[in-house]
């Protein structure tokens, strides 16, 4: 069963509604100040989440370590795709230092997951805290 999820407007709109007993008015939606920019987010968000679940979806070998790490690997990825993406178009400072520090953790970790599989690792490169301006160049693979 799908769980629907509310946004704070649409949740407080349907908890007013159903407070007073009747419809709520029709409300004029909020215009995004940057509606390119919001695009770009979702578009680059989804995205991301799409690649982290399809890499997510391997076969169980009964190795729950293997299992573990190949699954956890893309899982891991995932959220450094999603930190680049809050690097790009977030603007509070706190959450962009928290995405750099997300970015460098989860490479660390796998790191360790490629070693326990026994997966060569890759050369040595820098965390990818610093963007280009243009956008294909850290979410195209």
């Amino acid at each position: 069963m799908k769980t629907r999820h509310w946004g704070g407007i649409g949740f407080a709109l349907l908890l007013s509604a159903l407070m007073v007993g009747g419809a709520a008015a029709p409300v004029a939606p909020i215009a995004d100040p940057n509606p390119d920019a919001a695009h770009g987010f979702r578009a680059m968000m989804n995205a991301s989440v799409a690649r982290m679940h399809a890499g997510m979806q391997v076969p169980f070998t009964g190795d729950a370590d293997r299992d573990f790490a190949q699954m956890m690997i893309p899982h891991h990825q995932g959220a450094i795709d999603m930190a680049l993406v809050e690097l790009r178009y977030g603007k509070d400072q706190r959450l962009k230092r928290l995405a750099q520090e997300i970015i460098v953790a989860q490479q660390q970790e796998i790191a360790v997951m490629h070693l326990a599989l026994g997966d060569a690792l890759p050369p040595g490169s820098p965390a990818p805290t610093q963007l280009s301006p243009d956008p294909k160049v850290h979410h195209e693979r």
